[in-house]
């Protein structure tokens, strides 16, 4: 006899639901039939990759009949020769996401305990459940990730990974290097320190520590979906001490970076003209959300990110509706999901008609809502 299909599968899997972290803007546009006007809730960049890099992918593209060199050996190189280390301290993978996915593989079992924040980036979570791993979140603190609390829970639990995003999504806040520096010492030494700086290329000088922190517990995770506008390419890297860093190779999809994304990582990198650029188009952005949010009698939180949290002033049931309204008009955005940060709208940095958009349906949807 035939087993039920769900039988086919691992306890875990059969106990996780069939699900994804985010709800996409295809999604909400395939339920309501339109689609948006302005995409402001994936924490993209609108402002798009270097034009070197766009000729770099169009010429790869070209050459995609061919598999990319698994060994990632340019990448990695031209990674290496930014940061000032050797290529072997860096591994490179699809996105931040896929080297999270790598490294919860490498290092957390059914029963293992996780530490992460309440309501921190939740893609880690999902990877964690679909290893069986335990989660363990510690609150937020004056909206930011409490770095005294998550120590007080990695030394209490000694748990296999520490989770810590710097700058933060979703709040936009950040610690400076001195304190992440600290942080990083005090862990024990079987807790690995996920340190996330996804956003670190739009962070405030003192925010990065030196790329000479390496530790065999800690690994540095960076990305070229943000600053560097390629989200849709999909490549990411993590830095971090030889021995620790080479485990990925064990492990990783070796053919899951394209040639065309590689090309484009090298050439972004060799354009630092567009990177400064964007970053100025990227601060400018976030001034007009701030000042959007006063406009509107709400609050702008501080950012280091791509993207601006607003204080609601309410609670979690107002700011879902405010999100709603927000959405219904035409312009997608987010929100965090756990009290008492879902009293934050999330919104994304873009050009100034899409921020004019966001305006008008932000200011639209407060009325309304009285």
């Amino acid at each position: 006899m035939t087993p039920a299909a769900p039988l086919l599968f691992t306890p875990i899997a059969r106990q996780l639901p069939a699900t994804v972290p985010f709800v996409g803007p295809e999604a909400i546009e395939r339920r309501s039939g339109t689609r948006f006007l302005a995409r402001l809730g994936a924490n993209e960049s609108t402002f798009g990759p270097s034009p070197l890099a766009l000729e770099a992918m169009r010429a790869a593209a070209g050459e995609s009949w061919a598999y990319a060199d698994p060994e990632l050996f340019d990448v990695k190189a031209a990674i290496a020769q930014r940061l000032g280390l050797a290529p072997g301290h860096v591994a490179v993978g699809e996105g931040i996401d896929g080297l999270l996915g790598n490294l919860v593989h490498l290092a957390v079992g059914p029963g293992d305990a996780v530490v992460t924040s309440l309501g921190a980036y939740p893609t880690f979570n999902f990877h964690v459940a679909g290893r069986g791993g335990v989660l363990h979140a510690v609150p937020y603190r004056e909206d930011r990730e409490d770095l005294d609390a998550l120590l007080d829970a990695s030394l209490r639990l000694r748990p296999k990974l520490v989770y810590l995003a710097n700058p933060d999504n979703p709040t936009g806040s950040w610690h400076g290097a001195e304190a992440v520096v600290d942080f990083a010492r005090a862990l024990p030494e079987e807790t690995i320190l996920v340190l996330d700086e996804a956003y670190g290329d739009m962070a405030p000088a003192g925010v990065l520590p030196a790329s000479d922190l390496l530790r065999p517990n800690l690994l540095r995770f960076r990305t070229f979906s943000k600053a560097y506008g390629m989200a849709g390419v999909r490549i990411g890297f993590v830095f971090g001490r030889p021995e620790t860093v080479v485990a990925f190779d064990k492990v990783r999809n070796h053919f899951g970076v394209s040639r065309m994304a590689q090309a484009g990582a090298i050439a972004a990198l060799a354009d630092d003209a567009h990177l400064h650029a964007t970053l100025d188009l990227i601060e400018r952005a976030r001034l007009v959300l701030a000042e959007i949010a006063a406009q509107a009698g709400l609050r702008a939180l501080p950012s280091a990110t791509n993207f601006v949290a607003i204080d609601a002033g309410r609670d979690g049931t107002y700011a879902a509706r405010l999100l709603e309204g927000v959405i219904r008009r035409g312009v997608f955005i987010r929100k965090p999901q756990v009290a008492p940060l879902d009293r934050l709208i999330r919104v994304t940095v873009g050009r100034s008609e899409e921020l004019a958009l966001f305006r008008t349906a932000l200011l639209e949807t407060v009325a309304e809502l009285g």
